[in-house]
């Protein structure tokens, strides 16, 4: 098959190595310019992996898109609405694009392929890619397991088994909000464990786990979503990568801001924090753990005042509706 993948980052460049890598045709997009693109142009290589001779690289829209009828997207969320803005002035119908990225756009707290659907309507077919695992334990052939969704049940088996391999498990997604809603407060869990770390309270990452995982499905719940979908891959699956790895971009972020240090790489975790806030004022969902994330980033609440405050919420049954 031929596969078309826009964005040359961390991720993108996997993808698009991946897709090499189980016998697919591959055009990887980058932006002209862009110091990470033309690293890539010159030596075909990144900070990463290699990647191989046969997989083309192009500065061009118009080219991606012609090239393939499956398109991947791996881009930051808040450049998502631009390209899409840009991919519709192309010949774009009857495409399938699949968004392998975790996160919500800030202003309005939409989900991804909310916005794609806006551009994309009914010409194409939208799907996600999500899951744990990270570049550097794939490229050493370390295998995990991922889930693909959408709203077509037959488009998300088709899609997980033209991609799977014994290096990724796909796994069939029915619950696209859930999925996605998953898979980007991930990123939020990630900052507070960072934080834990950079506290030296590194000891309290179980409850948070046990109790950042029942907040999102509250919140899933409410949004429509099955509550039991953030106990699965795209959230609870995904935080041994998350919250403890020392791959993972969002724990890092968290323990260098409690440390003061800067830490320029894209932790999607911050936006999402933003997001979520508009998201639990329209649902009337109480979120205290992202809420926390959210006063200490934006709001530059003291850090143990707002730990101290998460701590004396009023006692309450541990599985409380």
């Amino acid at each position: 098959m031929n596969i078309s993948v826009i964005g040359s980052g961390r991720w993108g460049t996997f993808l698009a190595w991946y897709q090499n890598k189980i016998g697919n045709d591959v055009t990887l997009k980058g932006i002209k310019d862009e110091p990470v693109f033309e690293k890539l142009v010159k030596e075909r290589k990144n900070d990463y992996m290699e990647i191989p001779s046969g997989i083309n690289l192009t500065s061009s829209l118009t080219e991606t898109l012609s090239f393939a009828d499956t398109i991947i997207i791996s881009v930051g969320s808040q450049v998502l609405r631009k390209l899409m803005s840009d991919i519709i002035q192309q010949d774009y119908k009857s495409k399938t694009f699949i968004l392998c990225m975790k996160g919500l756009e800030t202003e309005s707290g939409k989900r991804l392929s909310e916005i794609a659907k806006e551009y994309l309507k009914d010409d194409c077919n939208i799907a996600v890619w999500v899951g744990p695992g990270h570049v550097q334990s794939f490229t050493q052939g370390i295998p995990n397991c991922m889930i693909i969704d959408s709203e077509n049940p037959d488009l998300t088996v088709k899609l997980a088994n033209m991609f799977n391999s014994e290096l990724i498990r796909f796994y069939y997604g029915n619950d696209l909000i859930g999925t996605e809603i998953g898979a980007a407060t991930k990123n939020v869990m990630g900052i507070a464990a960072g934080m834990l770390d950079g506290l030296n309270l590194t000891s309290m990452k179980g409850s948070l786990m046990a109790r950042g995982v029942r907040e999102i499905s509250r919140l899933v719940q409410k949004m429509g979503g099955n509550e039991l979908t953030p106990y699965g891959l795209s959230h609870l699956g995904d935080y041994e990568a998350t919250l403890f790895s020392e791959n993972s971009h969002n724990r890092m972020f968290g323990e260098k801001f409690i440390k003061g240090e800067k830490f320029d790489k894209l932790a999607e975790g911050v936006y999402t924090a933003a997001a979520l806030m508009t998201i639990c004022k329209k649902y009337e969902v109480e979120c205290p753990i992202c809420e926390t994330v959210y006063k200490i980033v934006y709001e530059n609440k003291n850090v143990k005042e707002a730990m101290n405050e998460l701590f004396m919420r009023d006692l309450r049954k541990e599985f409380i509706d």
